[in-house]
């Protein structure tokens, strides 16, 4: 519905109609690309890991050792590409090899201390550069609309 027609509608009817599904479907792109870009500002800001590598530590610590397939399918990345960013994580020290118990021939991959201190000092380094932005740029105000916001993209999640 363009802008002439939504004041037309409010005009005759005394108020607006609730959101179509163009409306939501337009709302849902700009949210997406909003996060994108909010997401890898910080991350550019802060001088963390690429997604690839922090998603990677993060699925490893959080569901324990797994092999370079499992990886894959979680990230939801080839076989091939997931391989690329063990080679980098392994090669800086923050994921180690273990034999597989379930199949010998294979071996699984686990967050090293380095790596578990890497993620959890990334972790504080994003979260202060998104309190630093809150406290420059938003009000009171604006800071309860961003609690509510977040309240409801929990709710979508």
């Amino acid at each position: 519905m363009n802008a002439y027609a939504k004041w037309a509608e409010i005009l005759i009817t005394g108020h607006q109609a609730g959101p179509t599904q163009e409306d939501a479907s337009a709302l849902a792109e700009k949210l997406r690309h909003t996060l994108g870009k909010f997401v890898r500002a910080i991350r550019l800001q802060a001088e963390t890991p690429t997604t690839s590598q922090s998603e990677t530590l993060a699925l490893l610590e959080s569901n324990g050792p797994l092999s370079v397939a499992e990886l894959a399918s979680f990230r939801n990345v080839r076989h091939q590409s997931m391989r690329l960013v063990v080679t980098q994580l392994e090669g800086n020290g923050l994921v180690g090899r273990l034999p597989n118990p379930a199949d010998g021939r294979s071996q699984l991959l686990s967050i090293t201390a380095k790596g578990q201190d890497q993620l959890s000092q990334s972790r504080g380094i994003r979260t202060s550069k998104i309190a630093a932005l809150i406290e420059e740029r938003l009000s009171d105000q604006e800071r309860q609309t961003l609690q509510a916001a977040i309240a409801i993209l929990d709710r979508l999640s």
